[in-house]
């Protein structure tokens, strides 16, 4: 290469879609519990559809909930990939013995105004910390961004796993990313650029949610983090 070339950018485009809502935790926490999610509105997941890059490589959590809500989006007339490649370490923060517990009187006996069920070192008994979960997740995404680099790459995830990628993207700092709202079946991109033995993060989109002109659908919002909801449709 002569000296007035300059190398090209590699760009892998992550796509990070939140899982459809859980009706039925009855108000409680579930972290890592393996629950169904509500994929019967089909408006939300058309609208979905319509955004996302079709000739993408697909991954999902372990977690069931995000192979309905891929299906879901298949379903809405997105062409289904060959595979769906299923990567445990985008599984939601496993939160131990608080899983089970009521999420209100469990936030009602935490300082006000976290951000996250504890601060980011803190595990809870018998789980992992929101550290342990941003080091999974990134090392993670470290390894596809090699492995499929230059792709489009759409990650069916949860609210901590798509919060642990947003604190990587804002210079590797896992703090940053838990002040983002990360709603139900909402679309967030990062764009990663190598160049070289450099290589740097833009964020085009956070928490798009492509659906959100029409009113009926407000109740596709589930909360994303500690906070408990307000009314039934928050």
């Amino acid at each position: 290469m002569s000296a007035s070339e300059k190398p090209s950018a590699i760009v892998t485009r992550w796509w990070w879609v939140r899982h459809a809502p859980v009706r039925n935790d009855g108000g409680n926490i579930y972290g890592q519990s393996d629950i169904a999610c509500d994929t019967s509105d089909s408006e939300v997941f058309y609208a979905v559809a319509k955004i996302l890059p079709r000739d993408a490589i697909w991954y999902a959590s372990n977690l069931k909930r995000t192979h309905q809500t891929a299906e879901a989006i298949w379903a809405a007339g997105f062409p289904k990939p060959d595979a769906l490649i299923q990567e445990a370490a985008f599984a939601e923060q496993h939160l131990g013995e608080w899983q089970g517990m009521n999420r209100a009187a469990f936030i009602a006996s935490r300082p006000p105004g976290a951000h996250w069920f504890a601060d980011i070192g803190e595990p809870p008994p018998g789980g992992e910390s929101f550290l342990d979960l941003y080091n999974r997740v990134t090392g993670a995404i470290d390894r596809i961004n090699r492995e499929h680099a230059g792709r489009d790459v759409i990650a069916v995830g949860h609210g901590g796993s798509i919060k642990a990628a947003l604190g990587l993207a804002l210079g590797g700092l896992p703090e940053k990313g838990l002040a983002f709202d990360i709603d139900n079946c909402s679309v967030t991109r990062f764009d990663h650029f190598e160049v070289g033995d450099r290589s740097v993060w833009r964020l085009p989109m956070v928490n798009q949610q492509p659906w959100i002109a029409d009113a009926s659908h407000r109740a596709m919002h589930q909360p994303a983090g500690p906070e408990v909801a307000t009314s039934k449709h928050a």
